[in-house]
């Protein structure tokens, strides 16, 4: 149950629901699982490909209504990482960065939580949206890892329960494989 944050419950409702969303590829797997890898670890940047790619990916996922703007999920222990790499995708679609979300708190990786139940009780007031009305318009939500999924998933619902129309999930590696 969320204490902390202006979410209700353990579900999300439905009109707080992101859109269906995408990755890139799976972590560290040949390909781009490696080059989000070496940029995560090594470079502590990701590539100018890894843009190309995912432009390439937004153009074939060709989500209705588009997105009109692009935000992020940020990170303390990387702050730079994922909003450089949300910047110059943004700009190659030629669309607007705005770096709305901020992480409040530092709280543990969501890939050492045992259970769901953790997972978003760690999420509980981590963060904040600044946001004003012309930013309402749906939004790409960009990520570099899926590890649980619930942080997309509560980024998603403060941004709708905020106004905004549309949010897509997009991330750069799925590093779990989820049973469903």
């Amino acid at each position: 149950m969320f204490t902390q944050s202006p979410l209700n419950g353990f579900q999300i409702p439905h009109e707080q629901l992101a859109e269906g969303g995408r990755a890139l590829c799976r972590w560290r797997d040949t390909g781009w699982g490696k080059l989000v890898a070496h940029g995560k670890y090594h470079s502590n940047q990701y590539s100018d490909k890894l843009v190309e790619a995912c432009v390439k990916m937004l153009h074939e996922w060709s989500p209705d209504p588009a997105p009109q703007w692009v935000t992020c999920i940020p990170s303390l222990n990387s702050p730079e990482l994922v909003p450089d790499f949300a910047a110059r995708l943004a700009k190659e679609l030629n669309l607007i960065f705005i770096p709305c979300i901020e992480k409040t708190r530092a709280n543990k990786q969501q890939k050492f939580m045992e259970n769901s139940y953790q997972q978003v009780k760690n999420l509980d007031g981590t963060f904040n949206i600044n946001l004003e009305h012309k930013d309402y318009l749906p939004c790409l939500l960009v990520d570099d890892m899926i590890d649980s999924g619930w942080t997309l998933t509560v980024a998603s619902a403060l941004l709708r329960k905020l106004g905004c129309a549309k949010v897509y999930p997009m991330a750069l590696a799925l590093v779990t494989q989820r049973i469903y």
